[in-house]
């Protein structure tokens, strides 16, 4: 009504006079204004019966109807009133008076009772709503016809005047009326009040003396009606308060002397009266909330003597002379009214006043209700409590407070304390029996309840009363002797009351109760010197800075806008001199208890989020802060606290040791200029100095331990701030200290394995630091990386912060005459526009030539430290632009070291995503939720630690098919360890983070969480590359450690989630392990060494891992696993949840344990000392136990155990009897073959042989293992074998030539015969090889060497068939490229015989002679030797014969190409053809060494062996491949008397150049290779002769006639040793001869990692010798040559009894008198140079 009154919204047209002359109509005889209001006694006529009468019958006299069209009339008239063509100024007062008419009539209308109407019932309800709702519509009209008078006239005056006196008599009217109640009556009161106002304001206050005379009696009236009182006074009783507010608030701009004249009144009536009402009362304290002082003065008197009045009047009702409810609602109904004047008050002056009367007002309270004998004072006190609370809600608690106010509110704490109305502080509330004894009476019960609870007043006194507690001021009195003087405490003490200090009673109770409130911390006899008041002043002090930590964290945030900390509060007690022993113990106790409430605090609210979380984390900070600062008080007590209390809260939140703000205050206060007050005291500042400097040590160290990452991002920012420790006046302090801390992953500063031990984490740091380092044990200095990266960032944000400058300076890039092809009108570009876009593109490029080439790293790492501070110069601008490119912009950052995926892009990203978290973190999040983004998409996209394809597996894929099952594939095209490097520098990233917030921001802990679900979802997501060892279990100690989390509050709710992870992650841990172990050697020298700690972390976390669901079963968990109908989604059926549980962790610790102790001698090879963790003592149960679990997990894991315990019979006993229990099961593991497949299996011919035809291939050594005789040639058992033969092509089973023609001896089915005759027809060059061998195979009558062993004859006589079967296969092609080839090899070779009858001198000469008769038949012949070399001619002149005692060997060179190369690059090759030798058995020793080699190359070893071509081309004939660009040491001898450092130096110049130690390094590289190939082969007669040097210092090992059992001179084993060592060997392998120097160790490290890498495939060795036993060959005719070769692999040592042995045998092998004596016995017999 009031905003249709001002301005009416537009309802009518704007011509609307047909429409007024029609509403004109309803208003007859309205030209005369009515007459003008009564005055005082004017209406007594009226209260005749004969009046009432006659106004009855007026007003029955007017129709329902007519009223009903005039109230329309008056609605729409509103509208046309001012309006444009509004109405002519006659019928505007023609309305006028009509709606005068109808306002004046309402004061008889009203004086009406019900009982004079003659209508009764609904009809008296009608007319009386519509008469008054005609009456509300004319108040409309009225006020808007009169706002339109002219407003100097004295006519309009008059009639604003008369107008406002019609209102003020019908409001009186309508306040005294029976029909008040009625919502009508309401509104039209509202209305009329309404119009009072507007009209009073309308004139800029002329009418407001005519108003202000009046109103008051108008408010009287309303407050005195006597259903107005009570809790609802009623919309007549707001509308009138709200009337006097507006005209009071106006009026005081007008003419305050009116308003304070009205309120004088108003307050004279009010105290003239004995009985006056409360809704008076609360009038009067709405007219106080204006904040106007005198008007609030006298308000807040009258209420406050009101208020002590009915205390007093307490007693009396308690004597029953009133009614206690009428008592009780006095006392409820004025306590409103002081909260209301509290909440509105705005004035700091009147605060200030009104909160100084309000603790008065409490205080004379408290004493007063204090000595009441039959009610508690806390029914009297406890309703002031909210005002108290409101009041005191801004008030700043440690800001210079008046000694009276402070007493004030120590009066306050006092008697809060005393009448029990502060909640319970007690932790582990104990159920407390109600006390409901007086207050003089149990007082002990009483206080002991306030301590223990249950609280038993109203719960908002109880909120109020913590209200409070955060506007307190600390309670000391006066700083000296504050507690000694016990007059004033017992002045609060009522004499009538029984609680002073002679009531011993009372003061034991008071000490008990405050003992309980400090937590038992001290005992009550402690308190015997502290008396009663004492007590229960120390009990108030308790239960004040306990309810302030209680309620806010403990943070004081008032009319300052910053925080601070309440233990500055606290602390303000124990700074008081003076203090007795008992009163600073029972302080210290409240300090300790506070602090417990604090933490508490902080516990409740570590699952909050958003902005909830930022509160959490800065009340944390505050506290921090505030206890770091006090480290520097004189008082040596207090010191002592805040460092102990600063450790507590580490210990508890340990996210503090990150917080930039408490980094920078800790480093800030190490070198501020400490004050040492009025005396100068050096000795207190060199303390204080110290304690800071210990105390930043130790806290910067320990958050290094943690996150290092995050640490060093926080100390370089601090270095970039110009207020932090880059001052130059203070920098030296913190340069001492800063250069004093160092980590690494060996040993530091702290005890136990933390973070930091973590090498995936290191690397990180390392990362982090800007200081990548490669040295074996990474140190970082964190001084010198903190400056120089600080430097950088300082540099790149300093481009930023200038390019922007000339940006702005320039006027943009849009400057003058737009570009070509640009709009004029387009809007010019901003800086961020500009240079965001520049940077986008940059980065996307970069992703763009990744995928082609490396990119430049360096320049990489420019571009994303520019764009990084370019993004945080945008965030410390504040401007909020362009929000959608700053993301992408965040977004590439996170993600192109993803796509790049190589170590140095990976080492960029973490740099600067540190930068990024440690400068902004409020980016935290956002960089986090993109990390967890691009690690998952490297896991979809299978890179790095996901590379799951088998072309990623590592040395295995290079050794398929023949060691390895599996066909082989292309080595993929990026190195995999690269991106699996880039993976554990970002998984170190992830565990350093996940440090730092997992105690202090849930959402991104849940970030976390996500990415190890998706992780660990799948076991055969990861890679099984033994690069990734280290990667891979520091990802699963990542799983175990969040796992772990599920005893933080935040994750209480995700239990079961918790569980589920943790088994993912037992789960995918056990994976790894059902594969083979392999060996993986880096070029790094401190790789091997990162992942066996990496190992070795993860066991020890897992020894030291409590399972989630131990301690406790939570609700619908544990009862859920074990009900036999469930299926648990990673296990399936699980019988007996808990206990299968702890077997999977103590398989995969026992696991474990193994692998840490296996790349642990990888690491130390040549460190003798057994520190495995793995002792192998387990008992057979538990052996059967672990295999059983295995097994039931993945049988895969199961049958890789042997692998690594190859000895361990009841192991094999076991997984046989499984893998024939459960064969079907094991079809696609061929691993599985040999425990079913047995030569008993075959005896028995047993139906688990019928499995065969379905199961997956094997390697080509393991199948041909079945081809030996315990196999007897089974066809079930040889269909497989060649089943798995035609898997693989037949130019990679070429290898084993030598041992399927050996097969053939066992071959009654001819399976094997037709395998090579398929297989001859698929491929030329098997054929021709396949040939070659047979043909070496047949034996020549008249050449029978006297003492061989006898061919079997069938076997003999199969050959020519089997060859003859070959060749008829050709087709026409083949067979014509097959004479071609070994037409001109035989012509080759035959020549031999053509220079038997030469003499020596012109043999060469008729060597020639032969060759210049032979031409070459064609481009596509090639050498026996190696088929991939292409014969392109014959060097005429190369033609050499050779000494030997039957035929003459030739050594012929040859002109080839590479068949895949270059056709121009045409290279020499030389090739030995022999007549009348044997060079099968060189061919076993070429093949073992070829597997070695192959092993070696698979592994990464630097080790070197050239297994040069040998074949056997017939009947003692063969061809061997020359070693290129090599001489015997024979040959070298010839040259010079010295050894071989002689010729070395001689060859490769002084020892220390360059080129020697090269050379050196070849010599040391190939002697160790050829060192473990000698100890399996056992190679004999290794004079100077066998033994050659390359160019390039290598060894080369030739001739392997005597191996295995035999030896020279009738096989008397005179080389003892196992490889040859001579002295001159071991004077460049050990230049100081003592066996200590760093070559010899080199030397040893070599050896023993190749030892261990061939005993991996000891297996596939042996196959490979044992299949040629019957071969006749000369090294198998004595002894036991398969069992001792098997016996040197030493499968029954561990590694680290294997690398010992290894290492014994090179100490044996040093310098061996029979090595020198046999090369003494060849030089004395053949002449051969030693």
């Amino acid at each position: 009504l009031s905003a249709a009154a001002a301005k009416p919204p537009q309802l009518l047209p704007a011509d609307t006079a047909p429409v007024a002359q029609r509403l004109f109509l309803e208003f007859p005889g309205s030209d005369e204004a009515p007459p003008r209001a009564k005055g005082k006694g004017e209406d007594a006529a009226g209260q005749e019966n004969g009046g009432i009468k006659e106004a009855v019958q007026k007003f029955e006299g007017e129709a329902i109807e007519a009223l009903e069209r005039k109230e329309v009339a008056f609605r729409l008239i509103v509208q046309m009133l001012g309006g444009e063509g509004g109405l002519e100024a006659d019928k505007v007062a023609k309305v006028r008076n009509a709606a005068a008419w109808q306002v004046r009539s309402l004061t008889d209308f009203l004086k009406i009772r019900k009982r004079d109407w003659k209508e009764q019932g609904a009809q008296l309800r009608v007319r009386i709503n519509t008469k008054l709702s005609c009456c509300q519509a004319a108040v409309v009209v009225l006020v808007r016809s009169v706002s339109v008078l002219d407003a100097d006239s004295k006519a309009s005056k008059d009639m604003l005047q008369q107008t406002l006196a019609w209102f003020i008599e019908a409001t009186k009217s309508c306040i005294l009326s029976s029909w008040r109640k009625l919502k009508i009556c309401e509104e039209l009161f509202c209305t009329l009040l309404n119009g009072i106002s507007q009209i009073t304001v309308s004139r800029g206050g002329q009418l407001l003396p005519v108003l202000l005379i009046p109103l008051k009696p108008l408010v009287v009236s309303t407050c005195s009606q006597a259903d107005m009182t009570g809790c609802s006074p009623g919309a007549l009783f707001e509308a009138v308060v709200k009337l006097s507010c507006e005209i009071i608030e106006f009026g005081w701009t007008k003419d305050r002397a009116l308003v304070d004249t009205f309120i004088m009144r108003l307050a004279a009536y009010v105290r003239e009266r004995n009985d006056y009402e409360e809704e008076l009362l609360d009038a009067i304290s709405r007219v106080a909330c204006l904040g106007f002082e005198k008007s609030y003065r006298e308000s807040v008197v009258l209420m406050t003597r009101s208020y002590l009045d009915k205390v007093k009047a307490v007693g009396a009702a308690e004597n029953n002379t009133l009614p206690s409810e009428a008592t009780a609602e006095r006392t409820e109904t004025l306590p409103a009214g002081f909260l209301l004047v509290a909440s509105n008050l705005t004035s700091t002056k009147l605060r200030s006043d009104y909160r100084h009367r309000l603790l008065s007002l409490c205080s004379d309270v408290g004493l007063a209700a204090e000595s009441k004998s039959g009610r508690s004072g806390a029914d009297l006190m406890g309703p002031l409590l909210p005002a108290v609370a409101e009041i005191c809600s801004d008030f700043d608690p440690v800001s210079s407070v008046e000694p009276s106010l402070l007493k004030l509110f120590r009066n306050l704490w006092f008697y809060i304390v005393l009448f029990g109305l502060a909640p319970p502080i007690q932790n582990n509330q104990a159920s407390t029996k109600p006390v409901s004894t007086p207050l003089n009476t149990g007082e002990s019960c009483v206080a002991l309840q306030a301590v223990a609870g249950p609280y038993m007043w109203n719960s908002q006194w109880s909120v109020a009363v913590q209200r409070i507690a955060q506007g307190s001021p600390p309670l000391v009195v006066s700083s000296v002797k504050w507690l000694e003087d016990e007059l004033e405490l017992n002045a609060l003490h009522n004499p009538g009351s029984r609680r002073g200090n002679g009531d011993e009673k009372a003061a034991v109770g008071q000490r008990t109760a405050l003992s309980a409130a400090l937590g038992g911390r001290v005992e009550v006899a402690a308190m015997s010197t502290i008396s009663g008041v004492k007590a229960t002043y120390l009990l108030a002090v308790a239960f004040l800075e306990i309810l302030r930590f209680s309620g806010s964290g403990g943070i004081l945030s008032a009319t300052l806008n910053k925080s601070n900390s309440s233990f500055g509060c606290v602390f303000e007690y124990l700074l008081t001199p003076n203090l007795t022993p008992a009163v600073t113990q029972c302080l210290t106790a409240v300090v300790h208890r506070a602090f417990e409430t604090m933490l508490s605090w902080l516990e409740e609210r570590t699952s909050d989020i958003g902005e909830e979380s930022n509160v959490r984390e800065s009340v944390l900070s505050v506290h921090a802060g505030f206890l770091i600062k006090s480290m520097s008080q004189r008082d040596e007590h207090v010191r002592d606290l805040s460092v102990k209390l600063l450790t507590q809260l580490k210990e508890k939140f340990p996210q503090v040791l990150w917080n930039s703000s408490c980094l920078d205050l800790l480093l800030i206060s190490v070198h501020n200029e400490l004050t040492s007050g009025p005396v100068s005291d050096p000795a207190w500042v060199a303390t204080i100095r110290s304690l800071y400097q210990k105390i930043a040590r130790e806290w910067i160290t320990s958050a290094l331990s943690y996150a290092p990452c995050t640490t060093q991002g926080l100390i370089q920012e601090n270095f970039c701030k110009p207020s932090g420790a880059q001052r130059t006046q203070h920098t030296a302090d913190v340069v001492s200290l800063l250069s004093e801390i160092r980590i690494c992953i060996g040993k530091n500063d702290w005890n136990g394995i933390r973070t930091a031990n973590i090498p995936a984490v290191m690397d990180s740091a390392a990362a982090a630091s800007g200081a990548r380092k490669e040295a074996p044990d990474i140190t970082l200095e964190v001084l010198s990386t903190a400056v120089v990266s600080a430097t950088v960032k300082c540099n790149h944000a300093g481009e930023i912060a200038g390019m922007r400058r000339l940006f702005s300076t320039m006027g943009g890039l849009n400057m003058g005459v737009s570009p070509p092809g640009t709009q004029s009108g387009q809007a010019p570009q901003s800086f961020d526009e500009v240079f965001l876009s520049k940077f986008v593109r940059l980065l996307q490029d970069f992703v763009v030539t990744a995928e082609k080439q490396p990119i430049d790293n360096s320049q990489f790492r420019e571009t994303c430290s520019q764009a990084t501070a370019l993004l945080l110069d945008h965030l410390v601008s504040d401007s909020r632009t362009n929000l959608e490119g700053f993301s992408q912009l965040i977004r590439l950052l996170c993600w192109c070291p993803a796509y790049i995926s190589t170590p140095d892009a990976m080492e960029t990203g973490i740099y600067i995503w540190t930068w990024l978290v440690s400068a902004a973190p409020s980016l935290g999040p956002l960089v986090l939720a993109e990390l967890v983004d691009a690690w998952l998409w490297t896991m979809d996209t299978k890179r790095g630690l996901f590379a799951s394809d088998m072309k990623y597996c590592g040395p295995d894929a290079k050794l398929r098919p023949h060691l390895i099952p599996g066909e082989p594939e292309a080595p993929p095209e990026k190195d995999p360890v690269e991106a699996i490097i880039a993976h554990r520098l970002w998984l170190g990233f992830f565990i350093d983070r996940f440090e730092v917030v997992r105690h202090d921001s849930i959402e991104q802990l849940l970030l976390l969480g996500r990415m190890l679900q998706g992780m660990m979802k799948s076991p055969t997501h990861f890679s099984h590359h033994p690069a990734a060892t280290g990667t891979f279990f520091t990802a699963m100690q990542l799983g175990l450690n969040f796992c772990s989390c599920q005893d933080q509050f935040n994750l209480q709710k995700c239990n079961m989630g918790l569980q589920l992870l943790e088994d993912r992650v037992y789960r995918a841990a056990l994976g790894w392990f059902a594969y083979a172990p392999e060996f993986y050697e880096s070029p790094n020298k401190s790789f091997a060494q990162r992942e066996a700690q990496s190992v070795s972390i993860f066991v020890h976390n897992l020894q030291n891992t409590s399972s989630t669901d131990s301690g406790s079963k939570p609700q619908g968990r544990e009862g859920e696993l074990n009900t036999a109908d469930q299926i648990h989604p990673v296990w399936g059926s699980v019988d007996n949840y808990a206990t299968a549980k702890e077997k999977r962790k103590q398989l995969l610790l026992m696991l474990s344990q193994n692998e840490a102790d296996r790349l642990e001698v990888w690491a130390q090879p040549i460190n003798t000392k057994d520190t495995s963790t793995f002792r192998g003592k387990i008992s057979s149960d538990k052996w059967i136990d672990h295999c059983r679990t295995a097994f039931a997990v993945d049988p895969r894991i199961a049958l890789s155990m042997p692998m690594r315990f190859p000895t361990n019979a009841t192991l094999q006993s076991e997984i046989t009897q499984l893998v024939q229990t459960h064969i079907l099961e094991l079809r696609t593991i061929p691993e599985a073959l040999p425990f079913f497949i047995t030569p008993k299996a075959v005896d028995e011919n047993s139906a688990l042989l019928q499995q065969l035809p379905h199961w997956a291939p094997c390697s080509v050594t393991q199948a041909l293992e079945f081809f030996t005789s315990p196999y007897k040639g089974h066809p079930r058992v040889m269909a497989y074998v060649l089943r798995v033969m035609e898997t693989y092509p037949p130019e990679t089973v070429t290898f084993f030539m030598p041992q399927l023609v050996q097969s053939l001896r066992y071959d009654d089915g001819k399976l094997v015969e037709g395998y090579l005759l398929g297989a001859a027809r698929r491929s030329n060059i098997f054929a021709h090889i396949l040939i070659w061998h047979l043909q070496g195979e047949c034996e020549e009558d008249d050449n029978e060497k006297e003492g061989a062993a006898p061919k079997p004859n069938a076997f003999q006589s199969l050959l020519p068939a089997v060859r003859q079967k070959i060749v008829d296969g050709f087709t026409q092609e083949a067979r014509d490229m097959f004479e071609r080839e070994f037409d001109f090899f035989d012509k080759v070779t035959s020549i031999s015989g053509v220079l038997f009858p030469l003499p020596k001198e012109e043999r060469r000469a008729g060597i020639k002679r032969e060759l210049e008769k032979i031409t070459i038949p064609g481009d596509d012949l090639y050498l026996p030797t190696a088929t991939n070399k292409l014969v392109r001619g014959i060097q005429l002149d190369s033609g050499i014969p050779l000494q030997s005692a039957a035929k003459v060997p030739i050594m012929i060179t040859f002109n080839v190409i590479d068949r895949d190369g270059n056709p121009n690059d045409v290279m020499p090759q030389a090739c030995i053809f022999k007549v009348g030798d044997d060079c099968r058995q060189d061919v076993l020793a070429l093949q073992v060494i070829a597997l070695l080699r192959d092993i070696f190359e698979a592994v990464g070893l630097n080790l070197y062996l050239f297994p040069y071509g040998v074949l056997p081309t017939g009947p003692e004939r063969g061809i061997i491949e020359v070693v290129p660009n090599t001489r015997s040491r024979n040959q070298m001898g010839e040259t010079t008397d010295g050894g071989l450092l002689e010729i070395f130096q001689q060859d490769y110049g002084p020892v220390g150049s360059p080129s020697f130690e090269a050379a050196r390094q070849m010599f040391i590289v190939s002697s160790a290779g050829y060192a473990v190939a000698s100890l399996l082969l056992q190679p004999k007669d290794r004079h100077n002769g066998n033994l050659l040097f390359d160019s390039q210092g290598r060894l080369v090992h030739i001739d392997f006639g005597f191996i295995l059992e035999i030896s020279p001179g009738g096989n008397m084993g005179f080389e003892s040793a196992h490889f040859k060592l001579s002295h001159e060997m071991t004077q460049l392998l050990d230049p100081s001869g003592t066996m200590k120097s760093d070559t010899w160790n080199q030397f040893l490290r070599l050896c023993v990692k190749g030892y261990l890498a061939g005993r991996r495939h000891m297996n596939g060795i042996v196959t490979t010798v044992q299949l040629m036993v019957d071969s006749g060959l000369p090294c198998f005719s004595r002894g036991e040559p398969i069992a001792n070769l098997r016996k040197r692999f030493h499968p029954e040592m561990n590694e680290r009894e294997a690398a010992n042995f290894m290492v014994r045998t090179c100490v044996d092998a040093y310098n061996k008198w029979t090595t020198a004596g046999y090369d003494l016995i060849q030089y004395l017999q053949q002449g051969i140079e030693k």
